[in-house]
C-alpha cells in the first residue's frame, strides 16, 4: 500500500505576485502623468516587499485630482523623486517581473500600464515592451467582468472589495489599492475554480480577448444611444496596439 502524501496543488494565487497601481494628474492616459505609486510583492498571501513614493509630475496637479487622491502640488514637489527617476524604476521593476515570470496584478492596469508606456516613449522612445516588459497581467477588472458577467452594478475597486468581502480603508491611496485588488483577485480564485486553476500566460492572453468582446458590447450600446463612439485604442488591452503619441511636455 503506498502511503506517501501528495503534495497540494499549488495554484498562481498562491504564489509570488506585484501589485501596480498609480494615482495620477488626471484621467487621459496619453497626457496625464503619475503623482504616486505603489510596487507591493505578495508571496502567499503575505506581503514581503512594498516599495511606494510620491512623484513630482512636473506640472501642477488640477485640483480635481487632489480631491480624489490627496495629493497637492505643493506635497508632490517637495516631497516626490522626479518623473523620469520614477519611470525609470518602474519600469524596471516591471521588467524585472516580467524576467521571472512573475504575474503582475492590479485594477484596470491598461490605464496605468499606459500612462507608463508614454512616459518611457517620451523619455528614449522605447516603451514598456521594447524595455523587455512581457509578464502577464492579471486585471481584477476585466476577469471580473469575464467570470461574473451577469452581476449589475458598478464594478469600481470600492464596489468589487464590498462584493467580495475584502476591507479597503484608504481608497485612492496607490499602496491601499494594489494591496485591496490582490485581495479581491484571492478572493475570486476562492470563487472561481477556473480562475484559479488557469495558466496566469494563458489568463493573459484570454484577458486580451474578453476585453475586446467587452469593449465591442459597450461600443455598440454608445452608438445605439447616439453617443460618440469609442476610440479604437479602447479596445487594447493591457497596452495599445500601436504606440500612442509622446505626451506633450507638462
Amino acid at each position: 500500500m503506498d502511503v506517501r502524501r501528495q503534495e497540494p496543488e499549488r495554484h498562481w494565487h498562491q504564489g509570488e505576485v506585484l501589485g501596480f497601481d498609480l494615482e495620477t494628474t488626471g484621467v487621459d492616459c496619453q497626457f496625464d502623468v503619475p503623482v504616486s505609486f505603489a510596487l507591493v510583492s505578495v508571496v502567499g498571501g503575505v506581503v514581503v516587499a512594498r516599495d511606494t513614493g510620491l512623484v513630482d509630475p512636473g506640472r501642477p496637479i488640477p485640483v480635481a485630482a487632489t480631491r480624489v487622491h490627496g495629493i497637492t502640488t505643493e506635497r508632490a514637489r517637495s516631497e516626490g523623486r522626479s518623473l523620469p527617476l520614477a519611470v525609470a524604476m518602474l519600469s524596471r521593476a516591471l521588467c524585472d517581473a516580467s524576467e521571472r515570470r512573475v504575474p503582475v496584478v492590479g485594477m484596470k492596469l491598461d490605464y496605468d500600464l499606459t500612462i507608463l508606456d508614454v512616459q518611457c516613449r517620451a523619455a528614449d522612445g522605447r516603451g514598456l515592451v521594447e524595455r523587455g516588459f512581457c509578464a502577464p497581467v492579471l486585471d481584477a477588472l476585466v476577469l471580473d467582468r469575464h467570470f461574473d458577467r451577469y452581476r449589475k452594478g458598478r464594478r469600481t475597486l470600492t464596489d468589487l472589495c464590498a462584493h467580495y468581502g475584502v476591507t479597503i480603508t484608504n481608497a485612492h491611496d496607490a499602496a491601499a489599492d494594489a494591496e485591496a485588488t490582490i485581495k479581491v483577485l484571492t478572493a475570486m480564485c476562492c470563487r472561481f475554480p477556473e480562475l484559479r486553476q488557469a495558466d496566469p500566460e494563458e489568463l493573459h492572453r484570454s484577458q486580451v480577448a474578453w476585453h475586446r468582446e467587452w469593449t465591442e458590447s459597450l461600443d455598440a450600446w454608445r452608438r445605439a444611444k447616439g453617443m460618440p463612439p469609442l476610440e479604437r485604442r479602447d479596445y487594447d488591452w493591457p497596452l495599445p496596439a500601436e504606440p500612442p503619441p509622446i505626451a506633450a511636455a507638462g
